[in-house]
């Protein structure tokens, strides 16, 4: 009777080690679910914050809207990136921070707000990673609040047109310039039109974008505003 219980103690120990060797077991259905829903809970770590390591790479073109999953992280926090649906109200919940606006911010302009915050009472120094690990896209009916604004270049230079005004950028005159391929032969350099509109009514600025170019004058070279027209007229040649 004793050497019967030995035996039947001694296949108890061994039959998990068996199943374990065996490519054909499988784990009962219970603990395989267990096992998935523990992961499920763990997407944070992959978030697309998880893999950045410096705010110099942060994407500076793409804005935040309500929605939008996001992942922020705090490298000197030593903790999983932290990710989060925008709100409806547009805002985020930053760590030690609290509710911030996040809704029209680029990636860039988010970390920093959040870095400036953090600087004040929490670290000495922040770096803070953040990134768009998915678009709200409701059956292709996203609302982006981007205002695309243009000026017009006219006359003598190497491509005239209509040309798209960064949302993030200034554009000088000596830039729209080149922008447009520069100064075609016998363009007037020192004398040329900006056409602005005012609520007054149409203002032209002179400008000696030669003098810009050639002497450093850069107190001259005036920023492009939406809906400028910008016209280069040919140089009178008298005979």
């Amino acid at each position: 009777m004793k050497k019967l219980s030995l035996s039947l103690l001694l296949a108890a120990i061994a039959l998990p080690a068996l199943n374990a060797q065996d490519p054909g077991f499988r784990i009962p259905e219970s603990s395989r679910s267990t096992r998935q829903a523990a992961a499920a809970t763990t997407g944070a770590v992959n978030a697309g914050a998880a893999v950045l390591s410096s705010m110099d790479v942060l994407d500076n073109n793409q804005t935040i809207a309500a929605g939008d999953t996001i992942s922020i992280r705090i490298l000197e926090d030593r903790r999983d990136a932290l990710q989060q649906v925008v709100a409806v109200t547009g805002e985020v919940q930053a760590p030690y921070v609290g509710l911030v606006s996040a809704k029209g911010k680029t990636c860039r302009d988010l970390a920093f707000t959040i870095k400036k915050e953090l600087e004040k009472n929490f670290f000495q120094h922040a770096t803070v990673v953040i990134a768009i690990d998915k678009i709200n896209v409701d059956d292709a009916m996203r609302m982006r609040e981007v205002d695309l604004e243009f000026y017009v270049m006219f006359g003598i230079v190497a491509r005239q047109g209509k040309y798209d005004l960064p949302a993030n950028e200034d554009i000088s005159i000596s830039q729209a310039i080149l922008r447009a391929g520069g100064f075609a032969q016998f363009a007037n350099k020192e004398k040329v039109k900006i056409i602005r509109k005012t609520p007054q009514g149409n203002k032209t600025i002179l400008v000696n974008v030669d003098g810009i170019m050639r002497q450093g004058d850069l107190e001259r070279d005036v920023f492009i505003r939406k809906d400028d027209v910008i016209i280069v007229e040919e140089k009178t040649v008298n005979f």
